[in-house]
């Protein structure tokens, strides 16, 4: 039961949204009335539209007002906890070791380097803060020096719409080129000339990469000249140089299948194919020495295995097979060292790296916890013994140890410094809940020492569960709070991740989307039964796919949450999957399935949020958006809060929280997203009648 009564404005009057009779048809004639439809503006323009979000978002101020104070205080935990003038762990490439770091005050990172050792003087690449320097919004996504180490590339954003533009820096002189390319993806790559630039131009309306095209340095923009050009819009696209930079490869890949093209970096005018394109056959390659080496699925890989091929490959049947499958152990990536490669695994949900050595011996990189993250860190050179990799648990900050592989030896480079805090105060464990069809779900848990399980307790479930996507058990620096008021925080590694294999991605996707849904609420179920929380004080939380997980499940059962947070939803599955023009529609026909075949079309419609929403007493809800969101736009959000007002039978509040200048990321700047955050903790908080002070739990 809760111990506070919600201190939210009760006199405030939610928006009431004009509704406009609009049918969206399907090819095979189902038909579908949208009293909403009217939201969408592509160029967010429309005065209508835009005087709802700014009523919608005065409405969220006024109810919002009375927990002012306890969003300033967690706002203030949260930021108190980052050291503001933190760097990150250098990195050697070329001679110059690479860092970013932070200045007190400060919203973005400096970008630098140091020649020789980080005892030489400091070279600033990148100072983000001038660059941003009134701007709503601004992101660096990505940045390249040329192989001289002279002049430096990168792509920036000031909309958040992730349509990038590119510019130049001469890193001897200081001298910023004039050189731009609008409309583009954040990767580059440059040849060995050190003039020529590889990028991927976008589609201006999908923002589907579509194509690599090549900028000499010096020229326009509008004399590029197209390397590649993608035809199926179902794949994505990217470029980047091999482990030994003897090649420049650009890949694409779809949902089900992948294909990648190599040029020699020192003349890359050909790209040849290291093998075809072929429906339900995945891989990725890398090169090293005299040799491919490919994670692939081929012959019926679901977990993937690593194949090896000659540098002159152009066909699978070049490849041989090296690390075979398992069908308990997940192959997610690879990493070539001269002596050695590390495989990235996972096995009964938790990552591991393996290290094969050239002498045939193998070995595992230990962990101390029993839930925890562990993967690969910035390896940039492949001629050493030491491998760097990242560890981290919901109880441990993100550490990079590296261990030299020939001697065992293990040194600790950073531990990501968080003010006040102390690990041994906190328990992290890994408990299995068991879903409706009797298939064991993971969930990873934290909550403070001396917490007990009493069935009292409020509890955070946080949850993906599509794209393959793994969620794992990293620590999370704003959940602190929570914990020390008392909560339990969970994250729920359902069916539509990966995290258990690919078996276990397939059964979370296309005809099998509801198990994502079912496995969510069968883990709090169990929770709840377990004493890990009281049935009337649990939250549920996720964002973007996972906001679609919050819409379904608040239509599925809503009345095992307390209150629901759900940023940057994904709502309105079947009108946006009918869209080919919206961005990301036709890359995702194989998660979703394509609703202009009438049986996905059905099937999708029976669990989309926005058309499943039903005269029902609904949880308390904070919807939040980005005006400028490229992934999932913004009139989805906005149409299902609309909708939900009209049918909602309770009497929780709904805040819908419209981020006038940001995108998918919400806003930019390491401090701002805080500020957004501690809103939505202070309502759930609020909601859940949890006390604004610190619980006084035992630490013993």
């Amino acid at each position: 039961m809760s111990t506070t009564a919600p201190t939210l404005a009760a006199t405030a009057t939610p928006p009431d949204a004009a509704k406009k009779p609009h049918v969206v048809k399907a090819p095979h004639g189902a038909q579908r009335n949208d009293e909403y439809y009217w939201l969408r503006d592509d160029k967010r323009k429309n005065a209508d539209m835009l005087a709802y979000l700014n009523a919608e978002n005065a409405y969220a101020d006024a109810v919002m007002a009375p927990l002012k104070p306890l969003e300033n205080k967690l706002y203030e935990e949260i930021v108190g906890r980052i050291k503001q003038d933190d760097s990150s762990v250098p990195y050697r490439e070329r001679g110059h070791w690479y860092y970013s770091r932070f200045e007190t005050g400060q919203d973005y990172p400096i970008y630098a380097r140091r020649a020789g050792s980080m005892d030489a003087a400091e070279q600033v690449l990148l100072d983000v803060n001038k660059m941003a320097a009134g701007k709503d919004y601004f992101s660096v996504g990505d940045w390249e020096v040329s192989q001289d180490n002279k002049i430096l590339a990168w792509a920036e954003d000031a909309v958040g719409r992730r349509q990038y533009v590119i510019r130049f820096k001469n890193l001897e002189t200081g001298e910023v080129y004039p050189d731009q390319i609008t409309g583009v993806s954040p990767n580059l790559v440059w040849a060995d000339d050190n003039k020529t630039l590889f990028y991927v131009e976008n589609d201006p309306e999908t923002l589907l990469t579509v194509r690599v095209k090549k900028h000499v340095l010096g020229t326009p923009a509008s004399k590029d000249v197209l390397v590649y050009e993608e035809k199926d819009d179902s794949f994505y696209m990217g470029i980047d140089r091999s482990r030994d930079d003897k090649f420049i490869c650009i890949g694409v890949e779809s949902t089900v299948s992948s294909e990648m093209r190599c040029a020699p970096a020192a003349n890359p005018e050909k790209f040849t194919v290291l093998a075809p394109r072929e429906r339900d056959v995945e891989y990725q390659a890398d090169h090293l020495g005299d040799r491919w080496v490919i994670r692939t699925n081929e012959g019926g890989a679901a977990n993937f295995k690593l194949m090896t091929a000659p540098s002159d490959a152009t066909s699978r049947k070049q490849w041989k097979e090296w690390v075979p499958h398992r069908d308990d152990v997940f192959i997610e990536g690879f990493e070539l060292f001269d002596g050695f490669t590390t495989i990235a695994e996972r096995s009964d949900a938790l990552e591991r790296l393996r290290v094969l050595k050239n002498d045939g011996t193998e070995e595992y990189v230990k962990a101390d916890e029993p839930a925890y993250s562990m993967g690969l860190s910035v390896n940039s050179e492949h001629d050493t013994p030491w491998l760097r990799y990242s560890y981290t648990s919901l109880t441990t900050p993100g550490t990079t140890y590296e261990v030299n592989v020939l001697t065992g030896e293990r040194k600790l480079l950073k531990r990501e410094p968080v003010i006040g805090y102390d690990p041994e105060k906190y328990v992290t464990e890994r408990v299995w809940a068991t879903a409706r069809d009797g298939v064991k779900v993971p969930v990873s848990l934290v909550y403070k020492k001396g917490f007990q399980k009493d069935g009292k307790a409020a509890m955070l479930q946080y949850a993906y569960g599509s794209y393959g996507s793994s969620t794992d058990p990293r620590f999370n620096g704003p959940v602190v709070s929570l914990l020390d008021r008392g909560m339990v925080y969970a994250i729920a590694h359902i069916r539509g991740g990966q995290e258990m294999g690919r078996k276990w991605y397939d059964d979370g996707k296309l005809f099998h989307k509801k198990n994502t849904f079912t496995d969510f609420i069968d883990v709090t179920d169990d929770l709840v039964k377990q004493g890990f929380a009281a049935k009337d004080r649990v939250a549920a939380y996720g964002g973007s796919a996972g906001g679609l997980l919050m819409g379904a499940i608040s239509n599925m059962a809503p009345d095992r949450y307390r209150v629901i947070l759900s940023q940057v939803p994904f709502v309105d599955v079947v009108t946006t999957m009918l869209d080919p023009t919206i961005p990301l529609t036709t890359n995702e026909y194989d998660e979703w399935g394509n609703p202009e075949k009438k049986e996905y079309y059905d099937y999708m419609l029976s669990y989309s949020p926005y058309d499943n929403l039903s005269k029902q007493a609904y949880p308390a809800m904070f919807v939040g958006t980005g005006l400028w969101d490229s992934q999932v736009q913004y009139w989805e959000p906005a149409k299902y809060v609309a909708r939900l007002r009209d049918l909602d039978q309770g009497k929780a509040p709904i805040v819908f929280r419209t981020n006038m200048d940001a995108g998918h990321g919400g806003k930019s700047g390491r401090f701002r997203r805080y500020r957004e955050l501690s809103e939505m903790y202070a309502f759930m908080l609020d909601q859940l009648g949890v006390p604004a002070t610190l619980a006084a739990t035992a630490s013993k």
